[in-house]
Formats: structure tokens, C-alpha cells, sequence
């Protein structure tokens, strides 16, 4: 009888990440705390092209939501 495995295991191919491994990747880059497994992970399977362009994304969200909270602040306070 074989161990279990455990089903949050990545996939042992060469096959691309999926969007939200990229999402996660992205967003723990983001916040420094991206492990060195996933980092690895990153490099073998992903594509600078996908990383790019998901960083820029979050980076522009980003800003919108610090101006979107800025804004409502000011709003409230009778600014």
C-alpha cells in the first residue's frame, strides 16, 4: 500500500502555472513573502510574459484602491 499523498501537492510536469498560482505568486512576491519552493516553481514553469503583466496589473489596482481610500477619507472629513 502506497502513502497518501497530499492533494495540495503541485503537479511534478513542466506544465504551465494556472492563473491563480500566478495570482498567489504575484501577490506574495508583492508582500516579500513568496517561499523559496514557489519561487523555484516560478522559474521552472512560468512565464516572464504571464508575470509582467500580472505585476503590472496588481500594481495599478493597487494604486487605485490607496486613491479610492484617500479620496473617501477626504470626502468624509469635508475636505
Amino acid at each position: 500500500m502506497s502513502a497518501p499523498t497530499d492533494p495540495t501537492d503541485e503537479p511534478a510536469d513542466d506544465s504551465a502555472l494556472g492563473p491563480f498560482q500566478v495570482v498567489g505568486s504575484v501577490l506574495a512576491a508583492a508582500l516579500g513573502i513568496q517561499s523559496s519552493k514557489n519561487r523555484e516553481r516560478d522559474f521552472k514553469r512560468g512565464r516572464i510574459g504571464i508575470f509582467v503583466t500580472a505585476g503590472i496589473a496588481f500594481t495599478f489596482l493597487f494604486i487605485a484602491a490607496v486613491m479610492a481610500a484617500v479620496t473617501l477619507v477626504l470626502n468624509a472629513s469635508g475636505h
